[in-house]
């Protein structure tokens, strides 16, 4: 099985200059764990921001975070893969890297996300087949 077939395509993008509050909000409404960072410009990388940045922000600023940005505290640049890599050697990089997500490009444009519960999913739904 390959990334492409159990990526979520729907990507949600945050622009770095938007405060860790807005952030929250859009993660909130869209229920999502972790948004992407859009690059600056065509030649940028994407970053990744996730509930577990925020909190350690929150916890580092002891609650304070009206000065923040999503600049100030996310990951860049976020560790991608190929559409076109077996799920199997996306599962390893996550284990081996101690994330939970991989943003899947192509010629550095978004295509996607994949994450470990994405995996588990489909592992759990093999397993009652």
């Amino acid at each position: 099985m390959l990334v492409k077939d159990l990526m979520t395509r729907e990507v949600i993008l945050i622009e770095a200059t938007a405060s860790l509050k807005e952030a929250l909000k859009l993660m909130e409404n869209k229920e999502l764990k972790a948004l992407v960072v859009n690059k600056q410009n065509p030649h940028d990388a994407y970053g990744i921001i996730t509930y577990t940045d925020i909190i350690k922000a929150i916890y580092a600023e002891e609650g304070d975070i009206d000065l923040l940005n999503v600049y100030d505290i996310y990951k860049k640049p976020a560790i991608t893969v190929s559409k076109e890599l077996d799920v199997k050697h996306a599962a390893k990089l996550m284990i081996n890297m101690g994330i939970k997500r991989l943003l899947v490009t192509d010629n550095n444009e978004i295509e996607g996300i994949i994450s470990m519960h994405d995996i588990i999913q489909d592992i759990i739904q093999n397993i009652e087949k």
